[in-house]
């Protein structure tokens, strides 16, 4: 079996890209963890947020990174990661966010995820960094524990006008 390549997303791939992220979010949160927005809400949410422009913008941003892992020509998971943006009082300006890292369900358990994240980490380098997750994905925590993250803060993150609770975690 080929494994999946792991590459730059190009500008040409963000319309699959926008795509990709939809679906994972929709897998991870709405199949998976089974929350359950209103249809106005969750679709407001994926506009706004995986839109076509939206995701071209990720790609074009010179003081971010997008990578896409493919197999057989189809997306199967991303990682963006950039400047923090994330509402972190103690954060200073050139402090970077693992700002998503989504694989489709059929890949995960494959080890493509901690590619990901590892290739992330790699290109954010030795400042502190910081990942928000939703505070009911506790594998996700415990993943993000083995690379020196602790929580270190909390949010809200509005999906439409719905409002998940969000931790903080940082290391550096």
């Amino acid at each position: 079996m080929i494994p999946p390549q792991v590459r730059l997303a190009r500008p040409e791939d963000a319309a699959a890209l926008a795509r990709l992220a939809e679906d994972t979010f929709v897998e991870a949160f709405v199949a998976g963890f089974k929350l359950g927005y209103p249809k106005k809400d969750l679709n407001a949410f994926l506009q706004s947020s995986y839109g076509l422009e939206r995701v071209a913008a990720w790609i074009d941003d010179p003081a971010a990174q997008v990578l896409l892992a493919e197999l057989d020509g189809q997306l199967i998971g991303y990682a963006q990661a950039g400047d923090n943006a994330l509402p972190y009082p103690a954060a200073k300006p050139g402090d970077g966010e693992l700002k998503r890292i989504y694989v489709r369900k059929a890949a995960q358990g494959t080890g493509l995820g901690r590619t990901l994240l590892e290739r992330s980490l790699d290109w954010l380098g030795a400042r502190p960094i910081y990942i928000g997750v939703w505070s009911g994905n506790h594998k996700a925590q415990r993943l993000y524990g083995h690379y020196g993250f602790t929580q270190v803060g909390q949010y809200q993150f509005a999906v439409g006008e719905v409002l998940d609770d969000e931790i903080i975690m940082g290391r550096g």
